[in-house]
């Protein structure tokens, strides 16, 4: 059987069963790099730098708040930067990683101390986060919150 034809066979026993190879690096192998990344963001948040922050998220980025807000890039760094979503502490519990292929699914429970222009306040959440593998770094995609009710 020639490689074309066993190719042939391959490719369609892929589009008939829905099943798809994972790049190098997905699956639960990547989970470690896109916790690091996670982590690296929380901290940036505490702790804000353009180039930091810059650097972890997508140029795409929608970035849903609890309250309904939905920030691009910009407006997420801009607001961080000038204090208008200050946090003084994040704590994250909880986190559960999935890895497909480029696409990692980051769900985790925030609790923090904001700051908030001036204001000092409480908030738990609930976060679900799309992370996508861009020139070889994890950034956040897409990010939303739901409030935690007791």
């Amino acid at each position: 059987m020639s490689i074309k034809k066993l190719f042939l066979i391959a490719a369609s026993a892929v589009l008939f069963t829905g099943c798809a190879m994972a790049p190098a690096g997905g699956g639960a192998s990547a989970e470690p790099a896109v916790a690091a990344a996670a982590e690296r963001l929380r901290l940036a948040m505490v702790d804000p730098t353009a180039v930091a922050l810059g650097a972890l998220v997508a140029d795409d980025l929608s970035y849903g708040h609890s309250g309904g807000k939905v920030d691009t890039k910009a407006s997420f760094i801009g607001d961080l930067l000038e204090r208008k979503s200050d946090f003084v502490s994040i704590t994250i519990t909880d986190q559960t990683i999935k890895v497909v292929d480029n696409v990692a699914i980051v769900r985790h429970t925030l609790a923090a101390d904001t700051n908030d222009s001036g204001k000092p306040g409480k908030v738990a959440l609930k976060i679900l986060g799309v992370w996508q593998k861009q020139g070889g770094e994890w950034k956040l995609l897409a990010r939303q919150a739901v409030r935690i009710t007791s």
